[in-house]
């Protein structure tokens, strides 16, 4: 497991990174400011542009959290920038798993917590050569499929990689020894290594799953981890001292985000023309494909609820995998109090 003990070192010094970081904010960008118009103007980090934030992107197209008096800037900032932005104070909050706020939260006396869901399915697909087939996804008959492939996996440490490395543990299998693992940093790469022969399978999600299926790379996903249910893949955090501090704020930007999960479960049409507006220079039967596999998996949290037993879900994954391993208490980690409130 030489990968896993350079990631784990990897980790360590991203935390030294955030513990320095936490000691000069006061020096850096502010991450609430008073905008001309008198709302409160929030920068939320997010990991990269992602179609699956699309709750959140309506919320602000929309102007629901105008009608809160709050003034919402997205920045994106990759390499789990998105975590320590908001330790070091650039960011007034984050969109991404609670996991990584785990382990950004250990040995920092201001923990990152998650205030309410936005993405409930882990949004991450496997896909085969178009001459490869397997229609018995049980553990046994997976197993027996996946052992001696190779899987264009992502990034080391990145959710798809981490994913795709659980389940093989989880039918019994060694990641680093029954299978090979390419690990391109470029997700986009996935589909031309398939393509060009230089792995069976990949993972990935929308648009490459269209990409590839209109290329005669790859058919339809054999297998979804969107299958494992509630799974709080990506939800909206800040840290304690905010929701100590400004409860009020905290709750109104948990409303408007609430408005923006209730607009695009109910307005399909609304929730493509925002997509379109996100992503100009992507194709709209990519955008279409996306949005309709994102409906029929139940992609997005209706209520905003992020469940001790969802949580407990990645928290597994990063266990079992060995990226982190020192526990978590789901009430340090999650505050469902606006969430709960907004709800009656």
């Amino acid at each position: 497991m030489k990968k896993s003990r350079y990631f784990k070192i990897g980790v360590y010094l991203v935390l030294l990174i955030i513990i320095f970081s936490g000691c000069s904010s006061a020096n850096g960008t502010s991450s609430k400011k008073e905008s001309e118009n008198g709302t409160k103007k929030l920068v939320i980090a997010e990991p990269v542009h992602l179609i699956g934030y699309l709750p959140l992107y309506a919320a602000i197209r929309e102007g629901f959290f105008e009608e809160e008096g709050l003034e919402v800037e997205i920045i994106t900032a990759t390499g789990g920038a998105h975590v320590t932005s908001v330790v070091s104070g650039d960011a007034w909050g984050n969109i991404g798993g609670p996991e990584s706020n785990q382990m950004a939260n250990t040995g920092n006396a201001d923990p990152i917590v998650s205030v309410v869901n936005v993405v409930n399915r882990a949004n991450v697909y496997l896909m085969t050569d178009t001459e490869q087939t397997i229609a018995n996804t049980s553990k046994e008959k997976l197993a027996d499929y996946l052992k001696g492939k190779t899987i264009a996996a992502g990034r080391f440490g990145g959710s798809p990689n981490l994913l795709t490395r659980w389940l093989l543990m989880d039918v019994g299998l060694d990641p680093d020894k029954d299978v090979k693992l390419e690990e391109p940093a470029d997700a986009s790469a996935v589909v031309s290594l398939v393509e060009s022969g230089q792995a069976d399978i990949a993972n990935g999600a929308e648009p490459q799953i269209t990409e590839g299926i209109n290329k005669g790379v790859w058919a339809e996903p054999f297998y979804s981890f969107a299958s494992l249910g509630d799974y709080p893949y990506s939800v909206l955090s800040v840290k304690k001292s905010t929701i100590e501090e400004e409860p009020e704020t905290v709750k109104s930007f948990v409303s408007a985000v609430m408005k923006g999960l209730k607009t695009i479960d109910e307005d399909h049409e609304l929730a493509m023309k925002i997509l379109k507006q996100e992503f100009p220079s992507t194709a709209e039967e990519s955008l279409q494909a996306s949005l309709d596999r994102a409906y029929a998996d139940s992609l997005w949290s209706k209520d905003g609820f992020i469940s001790e037993e969802a949580l407990a879900k990645p928290m597994e994954v990063v266990e079992k995998t060995g990226v982190y391993t020192n526990g978590y208490q789901y009430d340090k980690l999650i505050d469902m109090q606006f969430v709960d409130e907004l709800s009656k």
